[in-house]
């Protein structure tokens, strides 16, 4: 089983204004000369880490990653103004304009997935090839799933913390308690909210107990951007139709897809990805059997980077 790729510093940073308001933190790392690949993160409302920089071959790909809207080291911090899945679909072309690629590879998990495949649908004459992993199709029954009835069944003792800012009569409707709360005036109560919807994702990430994993997501600069980046979209539906990416699939039938999917993932059950797999021809599905959703579960990115390695090959 291959690992990842040793740690890689960038070799450029930027900060890229994309409108009056919201300015980007994006970096350039591997070869500068390379397949250009864009590394989209999860959430919404995660960031970019260290970690991304090793799904890919630094000597065969030009491995650009950035921050989205609110999140990392992007600002304003966690601002939910001009916050939509169709800004960050413009972001992500006014970062390809800007570094002059004409096509990329697009890499993403978890809601990165979501966002590669609304990405590929609007613009795919730009993507050679998706690699995706932890599939959310955006879709009521997933956001249900795991934020009102469904993982609190196998997670009660994670899910009586994570329910635990809201008042007991407002728990038939989570995301609109915590909106309320994550958009409200108390700065403590919208921090102790954010920290308990956050740490609910970082616990159930990972087939068996990952400390760093749950100290990652605890932190309370990105459980504010995960929080209420999160909940902004979920409360929308992501700013998208219903069941929009299975019904837009047509328009990414020509590009080539590597799905991986962990089979205990409790965030984004494999349920969407075997959907996702049946109705894009393009694509191939790796189910990993001792993984749940988190990419660094060490059977997750050994596919992830078969799959980057195997890519490269035909695209070059």
């Amino acid at each position: 089983m291959k690992g990842l790729y040793p740690r890689i510093k960038s070799y450029a940073q930027h900060q890229l204004q994309m409108d009056s308001r919201h300015t980007l933190y994006v970096e350039e790392c591997g070869n500068p000369n390379g397949i250009p690949v864009v590394f989209l993160h999860g959430g919404p409302g995660g960031g970019c880490e260290p970690l991304h920089r090793r799904f890919f071959d630094p000597e065969v790909y030009r491995i650009i990653l950035f921050d989205q809207r609110g999140c990392g080291r992007s600002t304003p911090h966690a601002d939910l103004t001009d916050n939509t899945t169709q800004h960050l679909v413009e972001d992500i072309e006014q970062i390809r304009r800007h570094f002059n690629i004409r096509r990329w590879m697009v890499f993403g998990g978890s809601w990165g997935s979501t966002l590669a495949l609304v990405y590929a649908q609007t613009h795919p004459s730009h993507v050679t090839g998706l690699v995706l992993r932890g599939i959310f199709l955006c879709r009521e029954q997933e956001i249900s799933w795991f934020y009102q009835q469904g993982a609190n069944r196998i997670f009660p003792d994670y899910w009586q913390d994570f329910v635990a800012p809201v008042k007991e009569a407002e728990r038939d409707k989570l995301l609109l308690a915590y909106h309320q709360i994550l958009t409200g005036k108390n700065e403590l109560k919208r921090m102790a909210a954010a920290k308990a919807w956050s740490i609910w994702e970082g616990r159930t990430a990972t087939l068996l107990p990952d400390k760093h994993t749950v100290e990652h997501f605890a932190d309370p600069h990105i459980a504010l951007s995960m929080a209420r980046i999160e909940c902004h979209y979920f409360t929308n539906n992501a700013f998208l139709e219903p069941n929009q990416i299975l019904n837009d699939i047509a328009k990414i039938a020509d590009i080539p897809g590597v799905i991986v999917q962990g089979r205990y993932d409790l965030i984004c059950p494999l349920e969407s990805a075997w959907e996702l797999h049946q109705a894009w021809p393009g694509s191939e599905l790796h189910i990993i059997g001792d993984a749940g959703h988190a990419a660094s579960e060490r059977g997750i990115a050994a596919a992830l980077v078969e799959a980057t390695d195997r890519l490269s090959r035909s695209l070059a």
